[in-house]
């Protein structure tokens, strides 16, 4: 006669996905939102340029641009504000929106320095563009993974890749409107992947009409790439900018930024 207690019990008729079904499934993420300085009174934002600085060395250099205004911030429900200062740092989980002109269209600059998990990126890329605000042109500027890119990157080289909505290189290849941006750039060679927020936002662009342009670096840190995106941004996006970034700053970003902490931060959304 068979023992219950001590005999080895028969294997489960249950596959795991069938015991998942079992457990209600985790409840939904709040939707992020805008918070502005001012109320618009319901009408959308529509800069000549909209920035999204979401690399290191790119965070680096807007965060010594003396010029910009603090004009609204981006509240991702899943990212904690302790340990945040009051005034803005480079050692913040925030994403804040500047402005860098009072005109009607100013150029805008969103830094965004928390890890956005990949699927909040449509949600954060839908809220930025094309509903509170209308850009009239975007540039995303983000460092490239190697393990996301076809071929050998060397660290001890500075690389700068561009990606291009249909819009945008309908407009260089034709001549018309505005200069094309980042023209001496070659394109992101073919077989790599952009994922992310990057992506997203490229996508938004694209699905909107709206001319876009997503410029990736290496490597994610020191000052030979923010040198690098700066005299890209100083040159070609906006030239005559007064900054205070030097050497010290350059390698600021060695210490700082959104990148550093990625898969630690990763840990947020499991």
């Amino acid at each position: 006669m068979e023992d219950v207690l001590t005999d080895i019990p028969p294997p489960s008729r249950f596959f795991m996905e069938d015991l998942n079904n079992f457990t209600p499934p985790s409840p939904a993420l709040p939707s992020p939102f805008l918070l502005f300085s001012t109320p618009n009174h319901g009408k959308p934002l529509c800069p000549s340029l909209l920035i999204f600085a979401l690399s290191s060395p790119s965070l680096s250099f807007f965060h010594h641009v003396s010029s910009k205004t603090l004009i609204g911030t981006v509240i991702l429900p899943e990212i904690p504000f302790s340990g945040n200062s009051v005034e803005p740092s480079l050692r913040d989980k925030s994403c804040n929106i500047y402005a860098l002109n009072d005109n009607d269209k100013p150029i805008m600059i969103v830094a965004v320095q928390y890890p956005v998990a990949p699927e909040r990126s449509h949600a954060i890329a839908k809220l930025l563009i094309g509903d509170q605000i209308i850009p009239e042109r975007v540039l995303v500027l983000d460092s490239v993974q190697s393990c996301n890119f076809r071929g050998k990157l060397s660290p001890d080289d500075t690389y700068a890749f561009k990606l291009e909505t249909s819009l945008e290189r309908k407009g260089s290849v034709d001549g018309h409107g505005d200069s094309p941006m980042l023209n001496d750039l070659d394109y992101f060679p073919s077989g790599s992947v952009i994922d992310a927020l990057a992506a997203a936002l490229l996508g938004r662009c694209q699905m909107k009409k709206i001319k876009g342009t997503l410029c990736v670096s290496w490597p994610e840190f020191g000052g030979p790439v923010t040198s690098l995106v700066k005299s890209l941004l100083l040159k070609d996006v906006v030239p005559g900018l007064e900054h205070s970034i030097d050497e010290k700053g350059e390698d600021e970003c060695l210490r700082f930024g959104r990148t550093k902490n990625h898969h630690l931060d990763s840990e947020l959304y499991t």
